[in-house]
């Protein structure tokens, strides 16, 4: 099992390349099963949720091209609307391709999802809209069996509570439903916005893009179009955060500022200089040591979970003490135990952590336990005195292109060993 050595106090300087978004790329590839005629989408990151989720569709008989930075589809070889267990069990993406196989072949297998083990994200929320919209769903052997006669039927639904996943697999039912549908309490993550558009390019028609209140008027059919997917903000919030907590200065191109206001504000309450441009962002720490800063995750636009470890590394190694509150899912602080044994202070009381702040981090054997906390551990590592392993970095290729290369461009001391 592949592992990450990092020898730490290089401070980080140089610019960055920003991928393709992964939580936009998924939903993206899942909504190709729409278009009648090929579709073309580009800036796709290389990474193994999108090999699986391409592997995925490819298996349900579609024809998959995926070479460089592109996938192109076309489903008129679709031969089946099954998404086997052995897939759908490493990511829980996999279950974007219900709503899409639904709306278009009137059926979906589709095994309930695994994934990352950061609190319980319950599917019940997607399959509630969905019979909302007509369809028959029962579970059944750990798969969701859904039907529908003829097409589904427009309607206005109001999610329990802000589900991603949840307003993505309804939006892509929904596009190709009879009448109007409209999403209340609808996510309004960036990605979101970037699933509408390509919708919209391929022929749907949806209203209220960045608001909690989506309106789709379906339509019978959807065309191919070619498409790029939008910039990922958190890997760009994760490099800036690795010139935060080294004291250095990274500049990460081809990325939207935008999209990630309430992150840069917090890195220049650390104390950082941070210049935007309109596909880059630079931070530049001054040679300082960061300043503790307190926050609380929100639905965007405020805060977002995936960026709650990044900036809790960076704390731990802040002047003087801050608060995090993580209000999004139950069970995101198991990075804290990797941290303290590398001599952070941090002390979890339910859903908040104090993080009191030290000069210095010592090297420490730990291990990687989600996708956003193994960044962190890679941050704290790049600042530990001495060679730090990191165990179990599957998690962190999951959703981080490339990432030795570009740090190594930074001028990290990191390397992968078996």
């Amino acid at each position: 099992m592949d592992k990450f050595l990092i020898t730490g106090g290089v401070m980080l300087e140089g610019e960055v390349r920003i991928s393709g978004a992964k939580n936009a790329a998924l939903p993206l590839l899942a909504a190709m099963i729409l278009a009648e005629t090929p579709i073309t989408l580009r800036n796709v990151p290389n990474l193994k949720d999108v090999n699986t989720l391409v592997k995925l569709i490819a298996g349900l008989g579609i024809t998959m091209d995926y070479e460089g930075d592109t996938v192109k589809a076309d489903t008129s070889t679709l031969n089946n609307q099954f998404a086997p267990y052995e897939l759908v069990k490493t990511m829980r993406a996999s279950i974007l391709v219900l709503g899409p196989l639904l709306a278009r072949y009137g059926k979906a297998q589709v095994s309930l999802p695994g994934g990352c083990a950061i609190g319980s994200r319950p599917v019940d929320q997607h399959l509630k809209a969905l019979e909302a919209l007509g369809a028959q769903i029962e579970v059944e052997n750990g798969y969701v069996h859904a039907t529908v006669d003829g097409r589904l039927k427009g309607a206005d639904i109001t999610f329990d509570m802000v589900t991603v996943g949840g307003t993505e697999n309804l939006l892509m039912a929904a596009v190709l439903a009879e009448g109007v549908t409209t999403i209340r309490n609808a996510a309004q993550e960036p990605e979101i916005t970037d699933l509408a558009q390509m919708l919209i390019k391929m022929g749907a028609k949806i209203e209220g893009l960045d608001t909690s209140t989506l309106v789709v008027t379906g339509v019978e059919h959807l065309q191919g179009c070619e498409y790029s997917v939008v910039a990922d903000r958190i890997e760009t919030g994760s490099y800036l955060a690795a010139a935060a907590i080294t004291g250095g200065r990274v500049k990460t191109t081809h990325t939207d500022p935008a999209l990630l206001e309430s992150v840069l504000e917090k890195f220049e309450e650390m104390g950082a200089e941070v210049t935007r441009g309109d596909d880059w962002i630079e931070l530049d720490m001054l040679g300082k040591r960061p300043k503790a800063v307190s926050f609380r995750t929100l639905p965007h636009p405020e805060f977002p979970t995936d960026m709650q470890a990044q900036l809790m590394a960076v704390n731990v190694i802040g002047r003087g003490f801050a608060t995090i509150s993580e209000t999004i899912f139950e069970n995101r602080f198991m990075h804290v135990p990797e941290l303290s044994r590398m001599g952070a202070n941090i002390q979890v009381e339910g859903n908040d952590a104090i993080v009191t702040g030290v000069e210095t981090l010592q090297a420490a054997p730990v291990m990687a336990t989600d996708l956003r906390a193994s960044f962190s551990l890679v941050l704290a590592a790049l600042v530990a005195q001495g060679e730090t392993l990191i165990d179990r970095i599957y998690h962190i290729d999951r959703g981080y292109e490339n990432i030795e290369e570009k740090l190594q461009g930074l001028g990290a001391q990191i390397k992968r060993v078996s």
